[in-house]
C-alpha cells in the first residue's frame, strides 16, 4: 500500500515537472518573439508620415440662418512617408472642418490606401456642412473674424495605419493630424477666384500624432 502511494506522488511530481517545462518553454519561446519584433522596432526606427494642407478652395462659408452655417470646401492634402524600410497601410481615414474646435462639416471617408517608401500621396476630398447648428457665441466669433478679414479653420483627420516592414504588418494605430487653414477675407484676401469659388494657396505644415 505504501509503495503505491509512493508510486502515484512519484508520478505526479513527473507531470508537474513536465508542465513546468511546457510553461518555461512557452514563456522563453514568447520573450524571444517579442524581442525580435522590438529589436527590429529598434533598428528600422519608424517615423511618422508628415502631412501638409496645400491649399483649400472655398465654394461657401456663410451664416445662413442665426447659427446655422453653411460651409462647403475643397482641400487638397499630400502626405509623405519619410521611412526607408516601412510602408504606411491609410485605413478609415475621415477628414472635416472645423471652427474654434467646433466640427462644421460632415466627415468624408478618405479611400483606403497604401503609402510605399519615401512615397507622397495627394487626397483633394469635398468637405460639406449645409446648415449646421452652432453656438451663438461662435456665430459672433465668425462674423467678428470675416470683418477683421482672418478666419481660421482646423482640416482634421481621424483614422487608423498600420506599418508594413516587409510581409510583417503592425496592428492598427490611432491616426490624429490637424491642419491650419487661414483664410482671408475683404481687403486681406488672397485668394485666386475660380468660378463661384475662392481658392487660397497655403502650403501649411499639419500637426500629426500616432
Amino acid at each position: 500500500m505504501t509503495a503505491n502511494v509512493k508510486e502515484c506522488g512519484h508520478h505526479h511530481d513527473d507531470r508537474r515537472v513536465f508542465y513546468q517545462r511546457i510553461f518555461a518553454g512557452l514563456l522563453t519561446l514568447i520573450i524571444i518573439i517579442l524581442l525580435i519584433i522590438l529589436l527590429i522596432w529598434l533598428i528600422l526606427r519608424p517615423t511618422k508620415p508628415s502631412f501638409i494642407l496645400q491649399d483649400a478652395t472655398v465654394y461657401a462659408f456663410n451664416v445662413t440662418q442665426p447659427n446655422l452655417l453653411t460651409t462647403t470646401f475643397q482641400v487638397t492634402v499630400s502626405t509623405r512617408n519619410p521611412n526607408d524600410r516601412i510602408g504606411v497601410y491609410y485605413e478609415k481615414l475621415d477628414v472635416y472642418a472645423a471652427y474654434r474646435n467646433q466640427q462644421i462639416t460632415l466627415p468624408t471617408l478618405l479611400p483606403p490606401t497604401y503609402q510605399g517608401h519615401k512615397d507622397t500621396v495627394v487626397w483633394s476630398p469635398f468637405l460639406y456642412g449645409n446648415s449646421v447648428p452652432v453656438a451663438p457665441y461662435l456665430t459672433l466669433s465668425l462674423s467678428e473674424d470675416q470683418n477683421a478679414g482672418l478666419v481660421l479653420v482646423n482640416i482634421k483627420i481621424d483614422g487608423r495605419v498600420k506599418w508594413k516592414v516587409g510581409t510583417w504588418i503592425s496592428g492598427r494605430y490611432h491616426l490624429w493630424v490637424n491642419c491650419p487653414a487661414y483664410i482671408t477675407f475683404g481687403s486681406r484676401n488672397n485668394g485666386i477666384r475660380v468660378g463661384p469659388a475662392i481658392k487660397y494657396q497655403l502650403a501649411t505644415s499639419c500637426e500629426v500624432d500616432i
